[in-house]
């Protein structure tokens, strides 16, 4: 109980989150509801559901974690994350039509968080003399050995990064359908490789003159 009150001033005073704040501790992530001098009250996200939704179970932690291991603050000081995902493109694909394909939709539907966090990134970057990252979206190739992935690297708003990434995806896969196959989405393949078959009967013949 004693330690409970020491880390609801803790809390309070060092400002480690709020109500309000998206939050992930001791293996718990959620929407902070309510702080008292005991608990931290959340509303749960993920555990069997996917990506950031709510679960709509309600969490009282003890406040005596705070003291325990690392807090996660999504919307401290900088309400936004960065996210990826990977498309893979086949051989023979026209590289320079997909890669404007996802730069113009990249830039097209986040140009709004970008230019809503630049300013949150310049104060965050002077308050904690942190390295300052690049906000625009980035786009990185790869060469595999089945096909050709393109990486998207992009900013969005904490509460909105699955929504955005269904957005982009399905924005992406129109524009790319629209190529009439100049562009075409790979999928796993395998190669099988014939073994030569062996005459067992001739060696054996061979190695008895022997």
């Amino acid at each position: 109980m004693f330690l409970s009150i020491a880390g609801s001033f803790y809390i309070f005073f060092v400002h480690v989150y709020k109500p309000g704040d998206r939050i992930e501790i001791n293996g718990i992530k959620g929407d902070v509801i309510d702080i008292d001098s005991i608990y931290t009250t959340m509303m749960e996200i993920g555990q069997w559901v996917s990506s950031d939704n709510y679960s709509g179970r309600i969490v009282k932690l003890s406040n005596a974690f705070v003291f325990k291991g690392p807090v996660y603050n999504y919307s401290q000081d900088f309400p936004f994350v960065w996210d990826e995902f990977n498309l893979p493109i086949r051989y023979g694909s026209d590289i320079e039509m997909a890669k404007n394909i996802i730069i113009s939709v990249a830039q097209e539907y986040l140009s709004e968080y970008v230019n809503a966090s630049i300013s949150d990134w310049k104060d965050v970057v002077d308050k904690y003399y942190i390295e300052d990252a690049q906000v625009n979206p980035t786009l990185a190739i790869t060469m595999t050995d089945n096909w050709i992935q393109f990486n998207l690297r992009y900013i969005v708003d904490y509460k909105k990064r699955r929504l955005t990434k269904h957005i982009l995806n399905e924005e992406i896969g129109k524009r790319i359908q629209q190529t009439n196959g100049k562009v075409i989405l790979a999928s796993a393949t395998f190669e099988i490789v014939k073994i030569p078959t062996v005459n067992l009967k001739e060696e054996k013949t061979t190695h008895n003159k022997q």
